[in-house]
Order: C-alpha cells, then structure tokens, then sequence
C-alpha cells in the first residue's frame, strides 16, 4: 500500500536537530522524499507497523508530530504531479 508520511520536528528545542535527522533518515528506508518533511513509502502492513514505531521512538510527542495518509494500493489514481521534481514510479524494477 502507498502511504504518505508527513511530520514537524520541532529543531529548537533540545535534540531537536537530532530527531529531524533520525526522522528523515529512517523515512528514506522506507521510501522516497518528495517534499522537505514528506515522503512517499510503498509498504505492506508489517513494515507500516515497523516504520510508525521507530518514527513514534525517535519524536517527542510533547513537541513534535507525525502524520500518515493511506491512499492504498491503487494509489496510482490518487496522486497528481505537478511541477519541477522528478516522479519516481515505486513499482519499477530499482536498479542500484
């Protein structure tokens, strides 16, 4: 299933820096950025529950806040691009 995972890190409170790094850093394990604090991730159940917990360790939920959109799996129909950015289709053969 597609999921949009968006989040605000509070960078000036203390550690703050910190977590933004760990936040986005563990998002692009699991997906592809495709604004500053948003990503797009293709992920089953399993690694959706593995990515929202470590997401909700590194947080501060008194000050800082995560979001996630389920568009599913025909998510294809559901998102529009426009502009500058390069879309990367998540289904395609990834060769490193």
């Amino acid at each position: 299933m597609m999921i949009v995972v968006s989040y605000d890190i509070n960078i000036e409170s203390e550690g703050g820096q910190k977590r933004l790094r760990r936040v986005a850093k563990t998002c692009q394990n699991f997906g592809q950025r495709v604004q500053n604090s948003v990503f797009e991730c293709l992920v089953d159940t399993g690694q959706l529950k593995i990515l929202q917990h470590k997401l909700q360790d590194i947080i501060d939920p008194e000050k800082d806040s995560l979001r996630f959109y389920y568009l599913g799996n025909s998510w294809t129909t559901r998102v529009q691009h426009f502009g500058a950015k390069k879309v990367v289709n998540m289904d395609d053969t990834l060769i490193l």
